[in-house]
């Protein structure tokens, strides 16, 4: 395994905490970190529910804090690790802070921003799927199936 890669399913690891906490509160279990070199800047977890707002998904909550963190609204030293592939409105978002890379572990088949021609992400930003694929779509899983009982 690369150093790249334990470097991946380490922050991977601390979203998918990250995502559990959303689990806990009875939200969409999707976690994210906003990392700077080998440091986490930003955490968020998906508090749609729990705030009542459309728009405080895990990536908006993770890029929030970063910026804060460091102290500007551009991220493009930055990594966001995110469980599940982003949705359009938070590729905008990583677009507008021009993150340096995306890194998310599981596809989001129906509104996962991948799927958009031209791609929503800034154009210098690099996106990267399938880190720790299947734990993060176990939860995602286990969440949905939760529902339907």
């Amino acid at each position: 395994m690369t150093e790249e890669n334990t470097k991946d399913e380490r922050f991977m690891r601390q979203a998918l905490a990250e995502a559990r906490k959303a689990l806990d509160a009875g939200e969409v279990p999707v976690g994210a970190v906003v990392v700077f070199g080998d440091r986490i800047v930003g955490r968020g977890h998906n508090l749609v529910e729990t705030l009542a707002d459309a728009t405080a998904h895990a990536e908006m909550q993770a890029i929030t804090a970063a910026a804060g963190a460091v102290g500007g609204k551009y991220l493009n030293e930055c990594r966001l690790y995110v469980t599940v592939e982003p949705c359009t409105m938070c590729a905008g978002a990583c677009f507008w802070s021009q993150l340096g890379e995306v890194v998310y572990g599981a596809d989001d088949p129906k509104r996962g921003a991948g799927r958009l021609a031209p791609s929503p992400y800034h154009p210098k930003t690099k996106v990267r799927g399938g880190i720790l694929e299947t734990e993060c779509t176990e939860l995602m899983d286990r969440f949905f199936r939760s529902l339907r009982r």
